[in-house]
């Protein structure tokens, strides 16, 4: 029973992620949905940019902060390692869930494309970032990404097995192609309303700041083999590279 349990929770889990990110490209794209970045609640603009800010800082705070190995290894002396991340992944949905639910509108207009090609041109940018967050999660292991893999191990019984560093695809091009994708998608809009501008700036930072991070923890954990990878391929400019000349590492796989 135990087992099909943690095979549940894990799928129900994943359920959420994938309507809270379907929900996002909405919520950017002010396309479908009631609540958008740009059609919110209606607030003074003081209260709006703090309860604003707040948000964006505890969906940063729970993504960051749970995401560390320290925590981690606190995390799971009470919560199963085979849920471990789809804990995470819950959480995360649901923070992103208050964000879509409590955003306050900020709606001065800061640019407004009007050309027909101009607005073209940012739309297709805007979809195509999403196509390459999405992509992205498929060229690493998307279902472990998701917590979807430990879950199906442990309902087989199976221990988890770390997967093994490796680089296909957009990952031969920069290192942080998911990173870049949601980038793109956030900025890459005909009509920049204040409220989408505090919003991609805030994440911008924020992603920023996040790759600093999960780059310290895969060196402390993959050691020369990332960073050998570091020095070869770009952090998310293509072609701009600090270092070179190195090999990638024998845990690098096509």
């Amino acid at each position: 029973m135990k087992r099909y349990l943690t095979l549940g929770y894990g799928a129900l889990c994943y359920a959420l992620f994938l309507a809270a990110f379907l929900y996002a490209i909405a919520f950017v794209g002010n396309v479908l949905v009631p609540r958008t970045v740009d059609h919110g609640i209606a607030a003074p603009i003081g209260e709006a940019v703090v309860v604003n800010i707040i948000l964006l800082g505890l969906f940063a705070a729970q993504h960051s902060v749970m995401a560390r190995p320290a925590f981690k290894r606190w995390w799971t002396r009470f919560v199963p390692q085979a849920v471990e991340r789809s804990t995470y992944v819950l959480m995360s949905s649901l923070i992103l869930g208050l964000l879509y639910w409590q955003w306050r509108t900020m709606p001065q207009v800061m640019w407004d494309v009007t050309a027909p090609a101009g607005r073209f041109v940012l739309l297709t940018l805007f979809w195509a970032g999403w196509a390459v967050v999405f992509t992205s999660t498929f060229m690493i292991n998307h279902f472990d990404l998701f917590g979807l893999r430990q879950v199906y191990l442990a309902w087989r019984g199976e221990p988890y097995r770390d997967l093994a560093f490796q680089t296909t695809l957009f990952y031969r091009v920069v290192r942080h192609p998911i990173m870049v994708g949601f980038i793109v998608a956030f900025w890459a809009t005909p009509t920049m309303t204040a409220g989408h501008l505090l919003f991609a700036v805030a994440t911008t930072g924020y992603i920023l700041i996040a790759i600093q991070l999960e780059e310290h923890d895969l060196v402390a954990d993959l050691g020369d083999s990332y960073r050998n990878y570091r020095d070869d391929v770009p952090m998310m400019i293509p072609g701009l590279h600090h270092h070179g000349g190195h090999s990638a590492g024998p845990h690098h796989a096509a």
